[in-house]
């Protein structure tokens, strides 16, 4: 049997390891941070299909008479088209794990969130679904707590 060894002087007994303390991200967390990329990916070529849509013709959106973020239907193209091509980048850095891509992904999700909440009487399906996409994201990208590649 062994005695139990008494602490040494000015060193401060250590609590035992909670595995909820020292866990680096909920398996869901984690998963979610890579299910975070693919959507990137897919939302980002959503919105270059959007893009491309609205710069082709101004016919296929519906038209919007008075509303506070009306835009010329090009205009909105052009925003999604470019935001879209910048989701894609962003998306293909999380999923190589890059250290910028996480806080980068979260500001251009809310860009792009912001983005589909104005753009919501043009397609409002279309929007929703893109919305509750973007919500996923961020949520995934805030609570992920493990180390990104270096």
């Amino acid at each position: 049997m062994s005695q139990p060894t008494a602490p040494t002087p000015g060193s401060t007994p250590r609590p035992a390891a909670s595995s909820a303390g020292n866990d680096s991200g909920s398996a869901w967390a984690g998963g979610g941070t890579l299910f975070a990329g693919f959507l990137l990916l897919v939302d980002g070529v959503l919105g270059v299909i959007k893009g491309i849509a609205g710069i082709a013709t101004n016919d296929v959106y519906a038209a919007v008479n008075d509303y506070v973020f009306k835009f010329n239907v090009t205009t909105w193209g052009w925003i999604h088209l470019i935001l879209g091509v910048v989701l894609i980048f962003v998306g293909w850095g999380i999923l190589k794990g890059a250290t910028w891509a996480r806080a980068v992904g979260i500001a251009l999700v809310s860009l792009n969130l912001i983005a589909n909440f104005m753009w919501l009487p043009y397609t409002p399906i279309w929007a929703v679904v893109t919305i509750a996409i973007d919500v996923f994201i961020i949520w995934a990208l805030c609570t992920d707590r493990s180390k990104p590649a270096l």
